[in-house]
């Protein structure tokens, strides 16, 4: 796997230069990704079957020595899968910082049934579990398209009413 340098190292205007995500990479990163982790995976009220599901399934052993290692700042060297999982959720737990007022509705909103397209009936919790790497970065991208102002489409052509001033309602306290 490669990873986007942006720099101002010398080479063509625009030009973009890759990089190979080396062991010392994931070896700087690993604990303290973890940690956040850790962290974003108690305000989610994570169980611990689920906390490993969303780091790829590791054996349980090999969990408990990772959050050991972390805890305890000795080196540790995550799989890149893990190390681009846990990068999702930071994404995802920094989506639900902008679009909601407070973690409380951030949390409904993550862990309660939705209708559209996209979760048919779940919620983007059970989608993130059930759906691996792929349904982790499914509910990020959503996120992400959401912050920038899409919120999807896939309703049928002509389904929409528009707004007429009947359904305007001002409000004031006397």
């Amino acid at each position: 796997m490669q990873i986007a340098d942006f720099s101002t190292a010398p080479g063509p205007p625009g030009a973009i230069r890759f990089h190979k995500i080396s062991r010392e990479d994931r070896a700087r990163t690993s604990a303290p990704g973890l940690r956040a982790f850790r962290r974003i995976a108690d305000r989610f009220g994570l169980s611990e079957a689920e906390r490993i599901a969303i780091l790829g399934d590791p054996a349980r052993s090999i969990y408990h020595r990772w959050m050991k290692k972390a805890r305890e700042n000795q080196p540790l060297t995550l799989p890149l899968d893990t190390l681009l999982r846990i990068s999702t959720i930071l994404g995802i737990y920094r989506g639900l910082a902008i679009l909601f007022e407070d973690e409380a509705q951030a949390l409904v909103w993550l862990k309660e049934a939705h209708e559209g397209t996209l979760f048919a009936g779940a919620s983007p919790m059970a989608y993130m579990l059930a759906g691996g790497h792929d349904g982790l970065m499914t509910v990020r991208r959503h996120l992400d398209a959401w912050r920038g102002g899409d919120m999807g489409s896939g309703a049928p052509e002509g389904s929409f009413e528009p707004i007429t001033e009947a359904d305007l309602v001002f409000a004031w306290e006397l």
